[in-house]
């Protein structure tokens, strides 16, 4: 019998720990991405560029829905990427008063140049595991995510969000799939 099996929290313990080590190390791993900062971008850009790339030109609103965000925030994000080029605002054919956003040909190929980067990375990382380590990792680390989806929308189906709440959804875990929502920082907090 393992530690793990006559204490079932120790298990429990090393997951929570592991899981923090892990979000800490992936933001500073990312930072020193192969191929340097050029080869980096922002996780909400990288989603939202991502969600316009497999889900077409679309509405605000309908970015927001699709990444379980809110408009407001689809709008302050998606501002810089407009501002850098990588998202065009193209009249909607079906509403000549609004805009849709679409990812534009300089978007794709940063979107591309970074995913391989990403790619490339992981390859570095789990490159001398076994094939069946590898895809045992991918396929338990999305059961992870998944069972972190469910876990929202049951809290969200027991408690609906307050509107006037001061928080706000996270970027999701994959494009379209809610994640916990974060606190707003106030500038000038901690």
């Amino acid at each position: 019998m393992t530690s793990d099996q006559a204490h079932p929290d120790a298990v429990y313990d090393r997951l929570q720990h592991q899981v923090a080590l892990f979000a800490r190390r992936a933001e500073q791993t990312r930072l020193a991405a192969v191929g340097g900062l050029r080869y980096t971008m922002d996780r909400a850009a990288y989603l939202l560029l991502g969600r316009l790339e497999t889900g077409g030109p679309m509405g605000v609103k309908a970015l927001a829905q699709a990444m379980s965000i809110d408009s407001s925030t689809v709008t302050r994000q998606v501002t810089p990427l407009v501002e850098q080029g990588y998202v065009d605002r193209v009249p909607n054919p079906d509403d000549g008063r609004a805009v849709l956003l679409r990812l534009s040909e300089m978007g794709r190929d940063r979107l591309h140049q970074v995913r391989s980067a990403r790619v490339e990375l992981m390859a570095e990382m789990v490159g001398d595991w076994s094939a069946d380590d590898r895809e045992r990792f991918a396929d338990l680390l999305a059961r992870f995510n998944k069972a972190m989806v469910r876990r929202q929308e049951a809290r969200l189906a027991a408690h609906p969000p307050n509107t006037s709440s001061a928080a706000e959804p996270a970027e999701p875990v994959e494009p379209g799939e809610p994640v916990e929502p974060v606190e707003r920082r106030v500038p000038g907090g901690e």
